[in-house]
């Protein structure tokens, strides 16, 4: 459906609805979604990004099926162009002459295919790496942690990917709206464009667009709901990981001190020296008899990193050397690299006074899980303000600087 005029000649217009309540809908929620998920890369922040991917995800389902059964120019019928269109169309496009179409375009359209394939692939790649790294979703256990790794590799190079088709496409937006002297974004928000007498005039369907918004409404509800009933004893953990072993003897001995770090957290061969130098345990003696040596050495190296029980014991074992067996977990690569951006007056913050208090950040620390999500750092309201500005501008260089180096795959997920 396309308009052209002879030049100098001036054509009768009218207004008429071409963008349908659920196309603009579609389109205004796949932009918050995205922005959304690439803001929220930070592990802390999972529950967001995954309730925006999760949302991404239906919205293309959804215009899936709304581009068979959508009416005039939403159905993919109405811009199915070819790639010899599509380029003849970009190549009278830098010549600034490009007939008007009102519709979708024949570049429009290869970006709309463009932007659909690419956010269904980050989405299967996102469950991928959800189940493989994480162990959760509905893909959980399909791959391995390793496998996982890779995957969510791959769904953040699409990632980038995709921000450089939103990117072309903003570009196209802004290059047509000046040639053609209309404003598309306007259109995309009120739905008419200016066409001339006679033209077909899509229906609104805004029942439609309403079922899609109280979908919206009622999943972000659903997903969130534990934030609103939580209480100050009993947060509110969006993921629970498995069950990890237990043993009385070592959570009581250890316990007894500090908190009992489970031994997902270090190698078996750390557990197994530190255990024999125990008459000297970072200047203690832990006066303990052989029997309990024994079983506690057994249960610690039979559930070590090397077991991989959990997303943090693979990483952390992965980011040890195997000719090393560090004694503090604090001392390994993974974990000084994931409390790097940490400012320093947040360990001298009381509640949380140190690094090995881990229970104050660490929603699950007893449970020895350190799920995604479950991490919430306590501030001190005269340190809040900094705090907060020092995140915003850590986050500004690291996600939007194009001359950093590649995210290492034993950091987070930013």
């Amino acid at each position: 459906m396309r308009i052209q005029t002879e030049e100098n000649s001036v054509a009768e217009v009218t207004q008429a609805r071409i963008w349908n309540v659920p196309v603009r809908l579609f389109h205004w929620m796949l932009v918050s979604c995205f922005i959304t998920a690439w803001l929220t890369r930070d592990d802390r922040y999972l529950d967001i990004h995954l309730f925006a991917g999760y949302l991404m995800g239906g919205l293309i389902l959804f215009r899936l099926l709304w581009g068979i059964i959508g009416g005039p120019y939403a159905r993919f019928g109405d811009f199915a162009f070819g790639w010899r269109e599509a380029w003849s169309y970009i190549k009278m496009a830098l010549k600034g002459c490009l007939p008007r179409f009102i519709g979708h375009n024949p570049a429009g359209s290869w970006g709309i295919y463009t932007l659909l394939g690419l956010g269904s692939l980050i989405a299967i790649t996102g469950l991928l790496a959800l189940g493989g790294e994480e162990g959760h979703g509905p893909l959980a256990g399909l791959l391995s942690r390793s496998q996982g790794a890779i995957t969510h590799d791959l769904h953040e190079l699409l990632a980038w990917v995709m921000l450089g088709a939103v990117v072309i496409h903003l570009l196209g937006v802004v290059v047509e709206s000046v040639l053609h002297r209309e404003n598309l974004v306007g259109s995309m928000i009120t739905g008419y464009k200016s066409v001339p007498p006679g033209t077909l005039s899509a229906a609104a369907s805004r029942s439609v667009g309403a079922l899609m918004l109280a979908a919206a409404i009622a999943a972000g509800f659903s997903w969130f709901y534990g934030y609103l009933v939580e209480t100050p004893e009993q947060p509110y953990i969006p993921f629970v990981g498995q069950q990890l072993p237990d043993n009385a003897l070592w959570r009581e001995e250890c316990g007894a001190c500090h908190l009992a770090f489970h031994p997902s957290l270090l190698p078996a061969r750390s557990w197994r020296l530190m255990m024999q130098e125990q008459a000297s345990h970072f200047g203690e003696d832990l006066f303990l008899e052989q029997d309990a040596i024994d079983e506690i050495t057994t249960f610690m190296a039979g559930n070590a990193a090397e077991q991989e029980l959990t997303e943090a014991a693979w990483k952390i074992n992965q980011s040890i050397p195997k000719t090393e067996a560090p004694l503090r977990i604090t001392e390994t690569l993974y974990w000084v690299e994931k409390h790097s951006e940490i400012p320093m007056q947040i360990w001298g913050n009381q509640k949380v006074n140190g690094k090995v208090n881990c229970a104050a950040c660490h929603l699950d620390a007893d449970a020895g899980t350190f799920e995604d999500a479950a991490m919430r750092i306590p501030v001190e309201k005269e340190q809040s303000s900094t705090v907060l500005f020092n995140e915003i501008f850590q986050k500004a260089v690291r996600y939007f600087s194009f001359n950093s180096a590649p995210p290492n795959r034993l950091d987070d997920k930013g």
